[in-house]
């Protein structure tokens, strides 16, 4: 239960599967008001069955953030903690990705969730208590090939976080960033799939029937996250397959971020989060560029 022992309104992002189904439900068993929202509410039939409240929500679309804060608000007089998790990820070489697919990924992971936090921002002040909890990943602290415009989208997220953070602690607003490894999700399709399709991302590309400078990467890669995501092994490139975690753990995370009384900045998710975000931070940059080029493909 919340701290205070009171029914809160958790407004939660992202939640027609994946991290933000889970989170939904448990943050519901944990004993808060939650409104589950998702770009199509007909996705959320099965989730509403089991409590939360489904609502249409669309991070690219001010009228529809607006709306929903809107019909929280009314009911519940302020949205107490707000969750999101809404997110996909972008992947290929920089120099094969278009500019406006990087911008229509920053739209999504960076600029909805700012918007959407700007407009729960004064409810939580006037209330002086509130809590705004952002789904990152351990490549919001480091990079690998493949993923530039991704984990650039996750680095600002932190970032916007930290600047967040002491801004608003003032008002007894919390903001806490939670840093999962890779997570069994549908995320993981779609991750896969943008190394599948060179022509995806919209970049230059060679001529028809031409090899790219980057196919041979990005078949190596696609196999390789293929099987991390299905939680396997790929020969000497094990690490991440081998330390998959689930959607539900992430989940247990945010409830423990949203109902502590002081949370920490940051909850990472998976012994492979808690170790190589350490090995980020005490390796030299030559150092952990050899670990990279060791666990992940590269070109």
């Amino acid at each position: 239960m919340p701290t205070d022992q009171r029914p809160s309104a958790a407004l939660v992002t992202g939640c027609s599967s994946g991290i933000g189904r889970a989170t939904a439900l448990a943050l519901h068993r944990a004993g808060h008001t939650v409104y589950a929202t998702a770009r199509r509410p007909e996705t959320l039939a099965d989730l509403a069955a089991q409590g939360p409240r489904p609502l249409a929500l669309d991070v690219t679309d001010e009228a529809s953030m607006a709306a929903a804060l809107a019909e929280v608000t009314a009911a519940e007089g302020a949205v107490a903690t707000l969750v999101n998790c809404a997110g996909y990820g972008l992947t290929g070489p920089v120099e094969e990705e278009s500019v406006q697919a990087a911008r229509e990924q920053f739209e999504t992971n960076l600029f909805g969730a700012a918007r959407l936090t700007q407009l729960a921002l004064p409810g939580m002040r006037a209330r002086g208590r509130g809590t705004v909890v952002n789904i990152s990943s351990i490549f919001g602290r480091y990079a690998v090939p493949g993923g530039a415009f991704y984990h650039a989208s996750k680095h600002a997220l932190e970032a916007f976080s930290d600047a967040l953070r002491l801004e608003v602690a003032p008002f007894g607003v919390r903001v806490v960033v939670i840093e999962p490894g890779p997570v069994r999700t549908r995320f993981g399709e779609r991750f896969v799939a943008g190394f599948q399709d060179p022509r995806a991302a919209g970049g230059p590309r060679p001529g028809e029937g031409d090899e790219g400078p980057y196919d041979d990467f990005r078949r190596r890669s696609a196999a390789y996250y293929a099987t991390v995501f299905a939680g396997g092994r790929d020969g000497r490139r094990s690490l991440a397959g081998s330390l998959l975690v689930e959607p539900e753990d992430v989940a247990r995370a945010v409830v423990r971020a949203a109902d502590a009384r002081r949370p920490r900045a940051r909850y990472r998710v998976g012994l492979l989060a808690r170790t190589t975000i350490q090995l980020r931070r005490v390796l030299p940059d030559r150092a952990f560029d050899a670990f990279v080029r060791r666990q992940f493909p590269v070109p």
